[in-house]
């Protein structure tokens, strides 16, 4: 199974770029997603093809349905894009009293009308492989609620329902759904979180790294996974 194919969306960054990296270990080509960071995305394709992995990058606005489907089509002319990780995601935090409009439409459209308008082009063909993997990325916050992330947790509620649903229609093809819930996680958008309050927060004493997200992605992208759907798993050091 090592030609399958691999998209991450939002695989430029982050834990998205450890994503990638870790299927490209598992012997998956990847592609890696991005939007405005097109460069960075190349430059992370690259560094895999370089320590022999195979991947390649592809740019599109995952809230724009048109230009979404335009590149998953040009993506399908080659074959089915068999594991699907929908890692792009945004944050725009306020209180709800004083939230705008924008902030509430901006963080959904990306969370969740992006995991609809990536994953319904590439649901077809990969049914018709009769194997699939499609990881969902949520988040401790849809599960606990945050102060001021209204709109996140409302988002990634959604995607956790979604993802319950959709592997109760594709199961029977051999395709399974499951959601990675991740708590505080060491990314350049966490860095600025309080090390006493990550202990206050944390049982385990810590945030946890990108890697280990990564792992829990490929694992569930796994035949070693075969048997687990409609799951939301958490990674959070006991938050929750």
């Amino acid at each position: 199974m090592s030609a399958l194919r691999a998209l991450v969306t939002g695989g430029s960054g982050g834990i998205g770029a450890e994503i990638c990296r870790r299927l490209a270990a598992d012997g998956r080509h990847v592609v890696v997603h991005a939007h405005r960071h097109l460069d960075a995305a190349r430059t992370l394709a690259a560094d895999i093809v370089a320590r022999g992995g195979s991947a390649e990058a592809l740019a599109f606005d995952v809230t724009d349905a048109a230009a979404a489907r335009a590149a998953l089509e040009s993506l399908l002319e080659r074959g089915p894009v068999q594991i699907l990780v929908n890692n792009a995601g945004t944050h725009d935090d306020a209180a709800f009293p004083g939230m705008r409009e924008a902030q509430w439409k901006s963080v959904i459209d990306v969370s969740l009308h992006g995991f609809f308008h990536v994953t319904q082009p590439l649901v077809l063909p990969m049914l018709r492989t009769r194997w699939g993997r499609i990881v969902n990325m949520a988040s401790v916050s849809a599960v606990l609620g945050n102060r001021g992330q209204a709109n996140y947790a409302a988002a990634k509620g959604a995607l956790i329902s979604a993802t319950r649903t959709l592997a109760l229609e594709l199961g029977k093809r051999g395709v399974t759904v499951n959601a990675v819930a991740p708590g505080l996680i060491e990314t350049a958008m966490s860095a600025s979180f309080p090390a006493e309050r990550i202990r206050e927060l944390v049982p385990l004493q810590r945030a946890g790294t990108a890697a280990e997200v990564a792992e829990l992605v490929a694992f569930l992208a796994s035949d070693r996974a075969a048997y687990i759907t409609g799951q939301t798993i958490p990674i959070n050091g006991g938050m929750a």
